[in-house]
């Protein structure tokens, strides 16, 4: 009883890292809503602002609420020897470079290319990261989430037959996105809003030095800082969040293949809300990505029925026994 007790835990425990990255990727699929109304503006625009913003009230939150932590992981970090603090310090400047690569490419593609290109771009970093964590981390998959990949491949595959330019955008983004993931599975030990805040700050300092050259005129629309904030806290820091806390629990496989959910909802959001056309093709390819999501995963769900079935038969031997 003690066993099957400990087994029901341990399961819910990693529910929750399911529950925290299913979240993250839901929200991100939903995006295009509050991106679109601002495809007005030029992409670098967006890209400064929201970082920014995102920036300024994580540095605001972490002052106020958080300085116990701050602290703490200036500690944790100082009594590291050499070699780790240089790791650890490649791992979150690489993590900070690489987000602000994708962020800028992602918001460019879905205002200036379609919303479609953008869910392909998400539908291939699940194997990007898949590959990276397997050759990387050494990461196992058993033979059904190889099958599950194979399965996601093919579905991108078809997606890409007939516009070959949205899969070179979909590869750009992606790769960018999975070896974000892929670093921060390996940045463990630290608080992760800490973390979090300093990979937008450094993005933020980044950035800062290439304002005045590429912007264009301070936005004067409320509409445009309304959506800026929206974007920053519902679709930036919480989302990320999510994702950091999710990695605690999953490896990156697992973290890569839920983020299909998101370029599922978008592709649903594409059809129904901004009308672009959708052939049988994609439809098809939709399908089978969605599929594979549910094969990668199906494990999870068979494990905890049988651990339920389990626990149940024991309940019942020992009542027999009583």
């Amino acid at each position: 009883m003690i066993f099957a007790a400990s087994q029901h835990l341990g399961k819910l425990k990693n529910a929750k890292y399911y529950l925290a990255a299913i979240f993250a990727y839901a929200t991100w699929g939903f995006f295009s809503l509050v991106l679109k109304p601002l495809s007005g503006y030029a992409s670098v625009d967006i890209l400064f602002y929201r970082i920014f913003s995102c920036a300024i009230l994580m540095l605001f939150i972490t002052v106020l609420f958080k300085r116990a932590e701050l602290i703490k992981t200036f500690s944790n970090i100082k009594a590291l020897p050499a070699k780790q603090k240089r790791n650890m310090l490649l791992l979150n400047v690489g993590g900070s470079i690489f987000l602000n690569i994708n962020w800028f490419s992602f918001i460019y593609v879905l205002n200036h290319i379609s919303v479609k290109a953008t869910s392909l771009a998400y539908l291939v970093c699940p194997i990007i990261t898949t590959l990276l964590a397997y050759w990387l981390l050494h990461e196992k998959l058993n033979k059904i989430q190889w099958a599950a990949v194979v399965l996601s491949i093919l579905g991108c595959l078809l997606l890409s037959y007939s516009v070959i330019m949205d899969m070179v955008y979909g590869i750009v983004i992606g790769f960018t996105y999975a070896a974000y993931l892929v670093s921060q599975r390996k940045n463990a030990g630290f608080d992760k809003f800490i973390i979090l805040t300093f990979h937008i700050t450094l993005s933020a300092l980044m950035l800062l030095p290439f304002y005045p050259a590429y912007s264009g005129a301070v936005p004067t629309a409320t509409q445009f800082w309304l959506l800026i904030e929206v974007i920053a806290v519902g679709f930036t820091i919480m989302p990320l969040f999510l994702n950091l806390y999710a990695l605690k629990g999953l490896n990156s496989s697992t973290v890569g293949m839920l983020l299909n959910i998101n370029p599922t909802i978008a592709f649903v959001i594409a059809a129904l809300v901004y009308r672009e056309p959708i052939s049988p093709l994609q439809m098809a390819a939709y399908s089978v990505i969605f599929l594979s999501v549910v094969v990668f995963n199906v494990h999870f769900l068979f494990n905890k029925k049988q651990r339920h079935l389990t626990g149940r038969a024991n309940q019942d031997f020992a009542k027999e026994k009583s």
